[in-house]
């Protein structure tokens, strides 16, 4: 690669020599210091990787808004992870929005999007808050509790109410979801068979929809067109496995670093105590503190320049939302979790046409979450070590024990 230089023509500091994709990194290392490195030195970076590949890295706010947006320049059919699997993304491609490209992700995004009625959401929401209500109560108890454990149970409950599965499934859906694809000490083999559980089940709930149409996102998908042809199976469960892979991790992760954030910090936690009316901030700064999607993959579709640097046509290119959202030049103090923080353009949902299509939906559960939880709980401390997860793709917490205190000060014993 060419010699490094600053943005103002100086030879800049040497890059990291860490490498981004290693899991251990968000693990066990301060990813925070390396992003704040690389933005201030090498705001596009290319990343070597062991085997002798590599991938370019984005880190300020305004680049990463820039590779997002570009679609024509930026493509997502090559994949949207590193480490992805080629041929199953080449077999997803046009099929699975993540890895489907204009205009055919406009035309699916508008089929699953017409699930999302008034009367639904209303739905929904009332949903929201009477599972909270529910899981708040034991973990109100007096005792430590395992903050994961509550954290996982609104986001899936949420998306397999938005799909169309029946209560008494919910369950199931999430213990496959978390062996599928949330917790690290899941060993491949329990892995595969969760995940194939998943799909035997999406066949059985596609069926059950086909027969019985409900206001669910299956519903409209089994019923939705595109160019006048009906989805098949097969886009229909990818997406499945995209909506609630999707939609459980960042709330749960959210949820969890929220709540730390706040434990950490109780001069924020009474600041939105008290300020329950502005609860849409609150949340904007929860998801802009904890980013809990990491990096999104794009592939170049046509040589570009970004930042002094010059990337060619069928370069990886990987943008970090952690990064652009601690970005110096945009938010004061990045570091400090700060509820009146305005304005707060965070990207922890991305920007552009693949705009998180639950975006709007895991803001109102974080918000009924946390509105229920403030008024519930007085304060929280942690009552052990957290341990984040070894992952490259989601920036969140395999365990989080916790002490949550009543607001009126007296656990139930």
């Amino acid at each position: 690669m060419t010699k490094a230089t600053g943005t103002h023509g100086a030879t800049a500091a040497a890059p990291p020599t860490v490498d981004l994709a290693d899991p251990a990194l968000y693990g066990a290392g301060d990813p925070e210091a390396v992003w704040a490195a690389l933005r201030r030195d090498h705001p596009v970076h290319w990343n070597e990787s062991p085997d002798g590949s590599g991938f370019w890295v984005v880190t300020r706010h305004a680049d990463v808004q820039r590779v997002l947006k570009d679609t024509a320049t930026f493509t997502s059919a090559q994949g949207m992870r590193i480490g992805h699997n080629p041929t199953a993304t080449a077999e997803a491609a046009g099929k699975m929005l993540i890895v489907t490209d204009a205009p055919r992700h406009g035309k699916i995004r508008r089929v699953i999007s017409s699930a999302f009625t008034p009367r639904m959401v209303a739905r929904l929401e009332q949903n929201m808050r009477t599972i909270v209500r529910e899981e708040l109560e034991p973990v109100l108890a007096g005792e430590p509790c395992e903050f994961t454990d509550f954290a996982a149970v609104l986001p899936v409950a949420v998306i397999c109410d938005l799909l169309g599965v029946p209560k008494s499934d919910w369950r199931f859906m999430l213990d496959s979801t978390r062996a599928a694809f949330g917790a690290s000490d899941v060993n491949p083999i329990a892995r595969l068979e969760a995940h194939a559980g998943m799909l035997a089940y999406y066949a059985e709930l596609v069926d059950f929809r086909r027969e019985e149409p409900g206001e669910d996102v299956v519903s409209a998908m089994v019923n939705g067109l595109v160019d006048g042809v009906p989805l098949t199976d097969e886009e229909i469960f990818l997406n499945c496995d995209g909506l609630i892979s999707g939609g459980n991790e960042t709330t749960r992760h959210a949820t969890v670093g929220g709540l730390l954030a706040f434990a950490a910090d109780p001069d924020q936690w009474r600041l939105a105590a008290d300020s329950p009316d502005r609860m849409d901030g609150v949340v904007d700064e929860i998801l802009r503190f904890t980013s809990p999607a990491m990096h999104v993959l794009r592939t170049a579709s046509r040589d570009v320049e970004i930042a002094g640097r010059s990337i060619r046509a069928g370069d990886p290119v990987t943008v970090w939302m952690p990064s652009a959202n601690q970005d110096e030049t945009v938010f004061e103090a990045p570091e400090r979790f700060d509820v009146r923080r305005a304005p707060n353009p965070h990207v922890a949902f991305g920007v552009g046409p693949h705009f998180c299509l639950g975006g709007a939906l895991a803001r109102t559960e974080l918000r009924v979450l946390f509105t229920e939880l403030l008024a519930q709980a007085g304060g929280a401390e942690p009552a052990g070590p957290a341990r984040r997860l070894h992952s490259n793709l989601i920036r969140g917490y395999e365990s989080a024990p916790v002490l949550l205190h009543r607001r009126d000060g007296r656990e139930r014993r």
